[in-house]
Formats: C-alpha cells, structure tokens, sequence
C-alpha cells in the first residue's frame, strides 16, 4: 500500500541561513525533522491535528510567517475540538497507534532493531507532548495557546503493549462491535447496550453459550455455535449482551450478513493476526437448496484447508433447525441423487460444535420474565394485576415469547398500560 499521509516538505536544506543559525530555529528543525520522519508511529501523521502541526513546523523553519500561523491555528482548532489538552489528545493516538510494534507484540518478543526504533520515537513523542505555544517562534500575542498535563507517554505504551490482548489496539481499542463493508471492518460507534441481566428466562440456555465463550477468551478449544429457536426469544439479543459482557476481557464482535459469507476467509486470516478474540455473528441465517453462500459457510465451519484461527469462533442464529429452507418441489425434483443432496443440506447444522434452543416460552415461563423485567424497571402494578395484563398483551401480540414481555413491560413503564 502507497504512503497517503500528507507530508511536511522535505528539503529542509532551504531554510534561510539567517534564521537556520537560532538556537531556537534549530530546536523546530529538529522538531520538524523528527516528527516528520517517524517509523514506527508514522500513522500519527494521518491524524488532522499532527499532521497540521507537522505542516505547520515545516512552514515554521522555511520562514513562511503567515503560512506557519494558518496551520498553526489549524492545529489549535483540532485540539479545542477535543479537550483543549495536547499532552492527553497526543497520549490517546499514541494508544490507538496501529502499528508494526503492537501487531507483533502479541506474537513474542520484539527485536532488538524494532525495540530501539520504539524507544527512540516514544521518547520523542514524550518531548513533543510538552510543547506549548510559547515554544514556538514569531507567534502573535492575541493567540491563546493550548493546554499541556504531565503524561508518560512511554510508560502508557509500554502498559498498552502488556495488556494488548484485552485492550486491542487502534479501532478495537475504541470499539467492541463491527460490521464489514467491502471487505472492510466498520465499527459500530453505538452498538446494543444489551446485558444479560436484561434478559432473564433464558438462563440454562446461555449458560452453555457462555461457558463456550470463556473457553475461548482462555485460549482453550471453542465450538461454533448456532442458537436456534422461535421468533423474539432473545436468541440476537444473548449474543449481543456476551459481548457487552466480556469486552473488556478482549472480546470483540464482527457482524457479517448472509450475502457477504463469501468474505469470510480473508476477514478470518486478518483476524487470526490479532491478540483479541472474536465472535463472527450471522443473524437470522437460513439458505435455499441452491444458495451459493451454503458453501462459503461449509468451508468456515469445516475448517477448509486453513484451519479455523483459534481466537475466532461463529456464532449464528436461525428460525430453522436445519437452516435450509426447502419445498415438496425440492424433495421431487430431477437429482439422481436426490437423498444425498437433501443429506448433505440438512448436515450443515451439524458442523456447529454446539447448538442450543430457545422455544417459546410456556405460560410460567413468559410470566417469570414479565415479573423479572417489571421488577428491573420499576413496574409495580400488583403481581395478580401485572399477569392478567401481561397474558392480555401477549394474546393481543400474537403469543408468548421474551420479546412481548419486553414490550409489555416497557409500555406499562410508560405509563401506556397503566390505566
């Protein structure tokens, strides 16, 4: 991949002698030049404000007063934008630095010519972090100057570096949930604020499913698991909350739809470089006997030639036990051999290491959730009163099932069902 960070002008060489031969000229040079050749934090030079800082510096030590001063607003604008502080806005990019150092990290020790390199840039990165607008030369009064707190830049790295596994770094320090566009990861800068503890009724159920993911977290053998069941009884939502649950633990979620399963070998090879761990989530899955996506998922499941990364598992649900919507046509049909392909369709569900159901809550049941939820968001209609307005609701919806209660008890909440 090509270089697209906007560099500060390299002939530096240029700088008018007059100015060149200051003590306090050669300390930008100097600022100037390191900044501007960084390696292993280069990706700093992407971000708005040090890349106008580094642009500015460059217009600095050329004499280009006016120009100097343009990008040097521009750079205190970025930071006003933020907190107003330039030691922690420069700390917190140093954290989400994504870069060679971090990646391999988690693989082992680093080398002897990567940690110097690291050292050096940390250590410069630190001087950096103190410079205040009095710093530098030929700046007007009327402007006002950022702030600047005393940070460790190293020492945070070096913390970072210990704790990548849990922490992440750069979009999945910031993030927990993402989905894929063109092969992409996007995150998810609002996800589901769902917790478990918002779900009740289902607790045998996810027991399995969470034990399989602190198998995973721990580095142990996890299955892929598919969560099959009725419409509306939390099977999205439980695995939206284990991931609420155990981000700070290095969980992260990466949402993939059907019709993207054909990226899923790539997404897997650059997730199995990363220190975290990973749900691949497919909601509401279920194929035709035709789909050409049956055999992207078949090959994930399977493990193809590859192998599955061992910091990555799929989590998917469906309304279909057996994923596979098929017709009376599709049983008839012209296939020789016809059994064999119904066989190898109806096995798909089987390459999922553990499945488990969630049926449509019976009446005690869908009443214990109802009681759980009004007890959780402070509904106090009277237990007889609460039940024969949650089994009228639930009548009214269609039938019982989590999701109504839910509904149920967030009208009455309201204040929609209470008279």
């Amino acid at each position: 991949m090509g270089d697209s960070v906007e560099r500060a002008p390299r002939a530096l060489d240029d700088v008018p002698r007059a100015v060149g031969d200051t003590a306090e000229m050669a300390q930008m040079l100097d600022l100037c030049r390191r900044l501007d050749t960084l390696v292993i934090f280069r990706d700093l030079l992407r971000d708005e404000a040090i890349g106008e800082l580094s642009r500015a510096l460059s217009e600095c030590v050329r004499g280009r007063q006016e120009r100097f001063l343009r990008r040097l607003a521009a750079f205190e604008t970025r930071i006003f934008e933020a907190d107003g502080d330039w030691s922690r806005y420069l700390l917190r990019r140093v954290l989400e630095s994504e870069n060679v150092c971090i990646r391999k990290c988690g693989g082992g020790p680093l080398n002897a010519a990567l940690l110097g390199a690291l050292e050096k840039e940390l250590e410069f990165l630190q001087r950096l972090s103190r410079l205040k607008l009095k710093d530098l030369p030929g700046v007007p009064r009327f402007m006002t100057g950022w702030l600047t707190s005393d940070v460790d830049i190293p020492g945070e790295y070096r913390e970072r570096m210990r704790n990548v596994g849990t922490v992440g770094y750069g979009l999945f320090a910031r993030y927990r949930v993402f989905t894929v566009e063109e092969g992409v990861l996007v995150p998810v800068r609002h996800p589901d604020p769902q917790t478990l503890s918002e779900l009740p009724g289902y607790e045998r159920e996810r027991e399995k499913i969470i034990s399989n993911t602190e198998a995973l977290l721990t580095g142990q053998p996890a299955n892929n698991v598919l969560l099959y069941g009725d419409a509306g009884t939390g099977k999205s939502s439980t695995v939206k909350a284990i991931v609420n649950e155990y981000a700070e633990r290095g969980l992260r979620l990466v949402e993939v739809k059907k019709n993207q399963l054909y990226e899923l070998p790539g997404l897997m090879d650059t997730l199995a470089e990363n220190p975290l761990k990973f749900l691949i989530f497919i909601d509401d899955l279920s194929f035709t006997a035709n789909d050409d996506n049956f055999a992207a998922l078949k090959a994930i499941l399977e493990g193809s030639v590859g192998g599955r990364a061992g910091n990555v598992a799929v989590y998917a649900t469906s309304n279909r036990r057996h994923l596979i919507k098929e017709t009376f046509s599709d049983r008839e049909g012209d296939d020789i051999h016809a059994s064999d392909t119904r066989q190898e369709l109806m096995s798909l569900s089987a390459r999922f290491g553990l499945i488990v159901t969630f049926g449509s809550p019976d009446k005690e049941r869908y009443l214990y959730i109802v009681r759980k939820l009004a007890e959780r968001y402070g509904v106090d209609l009277g237990e007889t009163a609460l039940y024969v307005r949650a089994e009228a609701f639930a009548i009214r919806a269609g039938g019982r099932s989590a999701r109504v209660a839910k509904q149920f008890v967030e009208l009455c909440r309201a204040g929609v069902l209470n008279s």
